[in-house]
């Protein structure tokens, strides 16, 4: 897929909560893809699940 195509599908799923599930549908949708491209960017960026279980580690210590 393109990525003017996945960018298309991100904004489309937003606008379709808000106009199907109102506004809090659409802030619930927005803040998870936001999360979303968050992690993708982290773990495109050389992150890995083993970074997140070793920091997760370290705070139970």
């Amino acid at each position: 897929m393109s990525t003017p195509f996945v960018g298309m599908i991100a904004g489309m799923a937003p606008a379709f909560a808000g106009w199907f599930g109102g506004f809090g549908a659409f802030l619930l949708v927005a803040a998870l893809g936001a999360l979303g491209w968050a992690a993708g960017r982290w773990v495109e960026g050389g992150g890995s699940v083993r970074d997140v279980r070793n920091a997760f580690e370290r705070n139970r210590r």
